[in-house]
Parts: C-alpha cells; sequence; structure tokens
C-alpha cells in the first residue's frame, strides 16, 4: 500500500506545513526562515565555516527520496502505474503553490518542485525501457 504513494509528497507536505502554518499564521518570511543567515555553521579543516541552512536540508532529503523513486520505478507492476500518476499529481500541486500562493516562491521549493518533474520523466522512461526489455521488444533481428 505505501508503495502507491510517491514518496516526495513528504518533503512537500513539511514544506506546506512551514510555509502555511508559520509562514500565514505566525506571520514570518519564509524566505528569511530557509536561508544561509539561518544556517549552522560547522567548521572544516580548511579553516572556513561550511553553512547548511534549513532549505539547504530539505533539498537534501528531498534528493534521497529521490533515489528511492527512481529505484521503485524499475518495477513493472500495476501500481507502480498508479504511483506515477500520482507523482504527475505532486507535480503539478507543487506547481500551482509554486506560481499561485505566497511563500512559495522560493529556491529550496523550485528545486524540490523540479525533482517532483524528475521523477514523473523518470518514472515514465524507466518504466517504458523496462517494459521493452521484458517483453523484449528491443530486441534486434540477428538471429
Amino acid at each position: 500500500m505505501l508503495r502507491l504513494i510517491p514518496l516526495l509528497i513528504i518533503p512537500i507536505f513539511i514544506y506546506n506545513l512551514i510555509a502555511l502554518g508559520g509562514g500565514y499564521i505566525g506571520g514570518y518570511n519564509i524566505q528569511d526562515l530557509l536561508s544561509i543567515n539561518n544556517a549552522v555553521g560547522i567548521k572544516m579543516f580548511s579553516g572556513e565555516t561550511w553553512k547548511f541552512s534549513g532549505g539547504d536540508f530539505l533539498v537534501l532529503a528531498t534528493l534521497m527520496l529521490l533515489f528511492v523513486e527512481v529505484v521503485k520505478a524499475t518495477r513493472t507492476t500495476s501500481r507502480e502505474i498508479i504511483n506515477h500518476g500520482l507523482s504527475m499529481v505532486t507535480f503539478v500541486v507543487a506547481l500551482v503553490e509554486f506560481i499561485t500562493l505566497k511563500n512559495f516562491a522560493t529556491t529550496p521549493f523550485f528545486f524540490i518542485m523540479m525533482m517532483t518533474l524528475f521523477d514523473v520523466v523518470a518514472g515514465y522512461t524507466i518504466s517504458i525501457v523496462a517494459a521493452e526489455h521484458d517483453l523484449g521488444l528491443g530486441r534486434a533481428n540477428n538471429e
């Protein structure tokens, strides 16, 4: 049952909680919350300080979930076709939020939205290639 749900819904849900929950109710600026000014500084051996913000963490977590989604796309079951459809819905919802809602026009959310698009394109592409391989459609007539 959980394989039906695209994992990239999780970071979009978290971003919605931050943007809609605190941005509208608390009145703070989400750009400031996700920016490098509110980052954790990690001292490197070179002497430089690496700053890692909340937006960076959300994009990193989304990238890890995108990897899992691409691996899931290698299956050619009917569940995965439903998953690809739900991934498309996830992308459309993220796109509408990015274009129309306040607090969603940020770079981290743009990257998350683009990862949902990559999930859709990669999912369908990998499924088609895997199905061709399973059916033997890509074989040359060298026999």
